[in-house]
């Protein structure tokens, strides 16, 4: 596992609000944008179960395929947005729109048609979204650190063991003579 960001988002709008965290990359790429690696969070209580995987569409929103792309600056979003599902078998594709300019949001609800269906829509909305905690550490680095931390404190302490018997034994030695 690589080191990551981890990023507190959101968005509102009418009849509509969404919220909870991304897991990016590190480091952007050449547009200024993270790839997103896993969300968490709800839309409009209901729970996000999965990251819709980049270069598909979620179903209903054929064919306009996400690229799960966040910038740190403005757009925060590409035109291709994220997509993702949720708990009740919906989903939701918020991204930028050059057009407004702005953010919207295509919502999804089965029956699954090409294109917009009557149980779909499309939404003008805020998006927002800030880094939260700088690294995610990787797990291999940290038990090599872990690891380093023991030996020193083990080293010390055997260290500190056989200057304690130097000490008694050079004064048993003076005691002697």
């Amino acid at each position: 596992m690589h080191a990551a960001l981890v990023w507190n988002w959101g968005y509102d709008g009418a009849g509509v609000t969404a919220s909870g965290t991304f897991t990016t990359n590190d480091a952007p790429n050449a547009s200024g944008y993270f790839t997103i690696l896993n969300i968490t969070g709800q839309r409009n209580g209901v729970v996000i179960t999965g990251l819709q995987d980049a270069g598909t569409s979620i179903p209903g929103n054929e064919p306009f395929a996400v690229d799960n792309l966040l910038g740190e600056t403005g757009p925060l979003l590409s035109v291709n947005g994220f997509g993702f599902s949720m708990a009740n078998g919906t989903y939701a594709n918020p991204f930028y729109a050059e057009f407004l300019p702005g953010y919207l949001e295509f919502f999804s609800a089965a029956p699954f048609v090409g294109g917009s269906g009557l149980e779909d829509s499309e939404l003008e909305v805020s998006f927002r979204a800030s880094i939260l905690r700088t690294t995610v550490p990787e797990p291999a680095g940290s038990g090599l650190v872990a690891l380093a931390l023991a030996t020193i404190a083990f080293s010390r302490r055997a260290l500190h063991g056989r200057t304690r018997v130097s000490r008694a034994t050079k004064a048993w030695t003076e005691a002697e003579t």
